[in-house]
């Protein structure tokens, strides 16, 4: 169900972003031919725990609780084919309890009060020896009570001879389906909405540098395009005309541009400044800007801290009112808070550990002498969140590194 705020996602992906850090440079042997053999295939696994809670649910038309429980886990395989040649999946499961759908019945526990998304993607990447380019495809799914989401994507790179700079062009598409669950007052009066499917297409422009020694930038321009049903067929509306409610409203298409700029400055040996700025705009008269720091504080060779904070701001939606405060008379109507004109704050506290001999090693019981997994370190992550008016959640990530 499409339950999960925007920002909680966007925390569970603040902690797959750890991963990243884990990942320690394959080593490069020749053998005596002096053809270079595969790089080790790489698994990383994350588990992360994320709570919630607030006053301001769209299920019951801006008022009521937020409270939302959610535990995830997710697994990301690159398994080198053959030379220049990767296979890359990720699979993810979140199984959440949610007392603010649990209204769209008023009277009895709704069936999606609870219940379990998994997802996936599974692709390619391919760099072709001898040129500076490099590509990939990929295609995907998710699964959850009412919702079920398609995908497919892929993208191109330029890459300079040098290495200093590349060009990445993305894309992807969604092509999602709802099963549609109206409040339970609502119910008996028939279709009260347009259609049942969303379509959503992505394209993005990234150019990476690296300046100097001290400094990497890199230039980020997205567009998104989606169509069809874009409000959700349970969130209620209430009006200052009447005391029934309203599914809520919202156009059939929306467009977003959001650019981003990413600098990695290298202030010492042991500490790296991570900056990050996003302008967006959108269709429905959103407009945002978001900007982080992230800290990493290497304490030894094997260990390392990495403080960070992220502040987000917002203006509203043309759709959006609070409680009881849009007409009859409006086209488009939400008391989602999502779309509404707000401040957020993020920050907490992450601690890795990578020895350079791992950790602990597992051999397969069927492979072959060489066949271990070599578990390189671990990341633990905590954020605490806040957004304005009455949103506050935790998330707490664990990010475990192998390779084989």
């Amino acid at each position: 169900m499409q339950l999960i705020k925007l920002p909680a996602l966007a925390l569970l992906l603040l902690g797959c972003a750890l991963l990243s850090h884990a990942q320690a440079p394959a080593l490069e042997k020749l053998d005596t031919n002096g053809i270079r053999p595969l790089e080790p295939g790489e698994v990383n696994i994350l588990f992360s725990y994320y709570e919630q809670d607030g006053d301001n649910s769209p299920v019951t038309g801006g008022i009521g609780t937020e409270q939302l429980t959610d535990f995830s886990s997710r697994f990301i395989v690159k398994v080198p084919i053959k030379k220049q040649l990767t296979f890359n999946g990720d699979i993810g499961f979140d199984s959440y309890s949610s007392a603010s759908t649990d209204n769209i019945d008023r009277y009895v526990s709704s069936a999606s009060s609870s219940d379990t998304r998994i997802y996936g993607t599974f692709g390619f990447d391919k760099t072709p020896e001898g040129k500076n380019t490099s590509y990939g495809l990929k295609v995907g799914g998710s699964r959850e009570y009412d919702y079920t989401s398609l995908s497919v994507g892929g993208h191109y790179a330029l890459i300079s001879k040098d290495g200093n700079r590349e060009l990445n062009l993305t894309g992807q598409a969604f092509f999602d389906a709802w099963q549609l669950i109206y409040p339970e007052e609502l119910r008996r009066e028939g279709v009260l909405v347009p259609t049942d499917q969303r379509r959503s297409y992505n394209l993005g422009l990234t150019y990476s540098q690296v300046i100097n020694r001290k400094l990497q930038a890199s230039l980020s321009l997205d567009g998104i395009y989606m169509t069809g049903l874009l409000s959700t067929p349970f969130h209620r509306v209430y009006f200052q005309e009447q005391a029934a409610a309203k599914v809520e409203k919202l156009p059939d298409n929306r467009l977003k541009l959001p650019v981003g700029l990413r600098l990695n400055y290298y202030v010492a040996d042991f500490l790296v400044a991570r900056l990050y700025y996003r302008y967006y705009w959108d269709s429905w008269g959103i407009q945002a800007q978001t900007a982080s720091l992230e800290l990493p504080i290497k304490i030894n060779r094997f260990f390392s801290v990495y403080p960070f904070y992220r502040y987000h701001t917002q203006t509203a939606a043309d759709y959006f009112l609070p409680y009881k405060e849009h007409s009859l008379n409006d086209e488009f109507y939400t008391s989602d808070y999502d779309l509404a004109e707000l401040d957020s704050h993020t920050y907490g506290m992450g601690v890795r550990y990578a020895p350079v001999n791992g950790l602990a090693r597992i051999k397969f019981p069927m492979g072959k002498k060489r066949d271990v997994l070599l578990l390189r370190g671990f990341d633990l992550r905590y954020a605490h969140y806040e957004r304005t008016p009455s949103l506050k959640a935790n998330v707490v990530s664990l990010g475990l590194n192998f390779t084989y």
